[in-house]
């Protein structure tokens, strides 16, 4: 048994962050312990789509659930926007979706990004609810309204673009006030030409430029927006798909980053592209996973510091568009496409990893932070391993909720789990022979809400340690 030392360690921003979609009107949700364990670390946010258009009659029904038997040609071809509904606001329900999402989304390290299409009509007293509802979840990311310079989805429909734009301030306003935890993504279509010098639709968008918080665009390299209608062939007339090259999909993103700069009087603000993919509709699985590791590329040897981070959309898809595409015969199953490995390898690249900072040995009892998966207080344990274990555990006696990592692989320890197997860590990555770890442990509120009567509790949650869990190495087999 190894005398084992314990040091704070600080968690703070990567270089580049990464988040991933998980659920819209193309699938389902995937819980986090098997996206963890599949990919095997956590990500910055786990993004989530929704709509909430309270003053249609259908609502709070998924719309092509309610109009199962109306004909359409188009995805966003039914009254509102095919999402999952937004239960809160003023129907007041934060028990259901996608609230027991967020819960599980934060309790396993991560933040939460929530896409909110809303229908622009609505009065500030539903914006007012909706506010209050996301005070309890921490630094949470906001996205209103997105792809706002486009035409297909029902805000659109509902209302003029300086309209949507206006909506958007007023909005922004209401979180600011009601939930300054809460972080806004304002989504347009930014620079869409290389020799464009304004951003779409710039003149309505200005304000909203200047007032959110974080800059977005959504690019796909390639895709296929006509599915699940048609079929995407060389052929194709009218065609509804679309193939850019990997190099001016970067361009134009970058452009954007320097228009929306602009607009802003030259002060930055963080840049990220909210939906990010290219899709295996039109390229194939082979193509997808080398343009995704092309612009990866694109990014890590830029040495101009202006990006923020990117969502790959998405997690397991009915589609082309996902790491995983869902089984026809059962949507709880997913196909892991090859997409999939390189997207495992960019997220395990030290470029798109948190920042470690290691500080003063430790002494228990322990209060560690959670501020987020940008800003967290934890426990670096360095372990000396003599050779390749056998067997490698922990073992604790409370009931903490934690995230813990080792030898680049995560793992999640709910309140009820006593024991957590580390081998797993060892089988994609072996060691050789001796070889100096380190083990970090992290404690993400166990409710995925934080407590609002501490005095920094928007931003902040707390768990104690008491001493450290129990490790078992062992390195030959029980019987030999």
């Amino acid at each position: 048994m190894q005398d084992l030392k314990a040091y704070s360690v600080h968690m703070g921003k990567a270089k580049c962050a990464v988040d991933l979609g998980d659920g819209s009107e193309r699938g389902e949700y995937v819980d986090q312990d098997y996206i963890l364990h599949k990919l095997g670390r956590p990500h910055r946010s786990i993004s989530l789509m929704y709509c909430y258009y309270p003053l249609d009659e259908q609502f709070p029904a998924r719309i092509s659930e309610a109009m199962k038997d109306a004909k359409v040609s188009f995805q966003w071809d039914y009254p509102y926007d095919d999402y999952f509904t937004y239960k809160g606001g003023l129907i007041g329900d934060t028990q259901g979706e996608p609230f027991c999402y967020m819960r599980d989304i934060r309790r396993h390290g991560q933040d939460v990004t929530l896409t909110l299409t809303i229908d622009p009509k609505v009065s500030d007293d539903h914006l007012i609810a909706i506010a209050k509802d996301l005070r309890p979840f921490g630094r949470l990311l906001l996205r209103i309204n997105h792809e706002a310079t486009g035409n297909w989805f029902s805000f659109n429909k509902r209302a003029g673009y300086q309209e949507v734009a206006d909506f958007y301030c007023r909005f922004n306003r209401i979180i600011h006030e009601y939930a300054p935890n809460v972080s806004t993504i304002l989504c347009i279509g930014g620079i869409e030409d290389l020799k464009a010098t304004e951003i779409i639709m710039e003149k309505e968008f200005s304000q909203a430029v200047k007032e959110t918080d974080i800059w977005s665009v959504d690019k796909y390299m390639a895709l296929h927006w006509g599915w699940p209608y048609d079929v995407a062939t060389k052929d194709q007339e009218p065609r509804s798909f679309s193939r850019s090259k990997v190099a001016d999909t970067y361009a134009l993103t970058k452009m954007s980053y320097r228009r929306f700069k602009e607009i802003n009087g030259g002060v930055s603000k963080p840049m990220v592209m909210s939906e990010f993919n290219a899709d295996g509709d039109v390229t194939g699985p082979y193509d997808q996973a080398e343009m995704v590791r092309t612009f990866c590329d694109l990014l890590k040897y830029d040495t101009e510091e202006w990006f923020s981070g990117f969502t790959f959309y998405q997690f397991r898809d009915r589609g082309r568009l996902g790491l995983e595409i869902e089984d026809p015969n059962n949507q709880n199953v997913g196909v892991e496409q090859p997409v999939m490995k390189t997207y495992k390898e960019i997220i395990h690249d030290d470029f798109f990893k948190p920042a470690m900072t290691v500080g003063d040995e430790l002494s228990f009892p322990v209060k560690l932070r959670w501020g987020g998966s940008e800003d967290a207080e934890g426990i670096e344990i360095p372990l000396h391993f003599e050779a390749p274990p056998h067997f490698c555990e922990l073992t604790f006696e409370d009931d903490s909720n934690l995230m813990i990592e080792i030898n680049g692989k995560w793992f999640y320890k709910s309140p009820k789990a006593r024991t957590i197997d580390l081998m797993s860590a060892f089988f994609e990555k072996p060691i050789e022979g001796e070889e100096e770890l380190t083990l970090r442990i992290f404690a993400p509120p166990a409710s995925g809400e934080n407590d609002l009567s501490l005095e920094d509790g928007l931003t902040n949650a707390y768990q104690t340690i008491e001493k450290l869990p129990k490790l078992r190495v062992e390195y030959e087999p029980v019987i030999g």
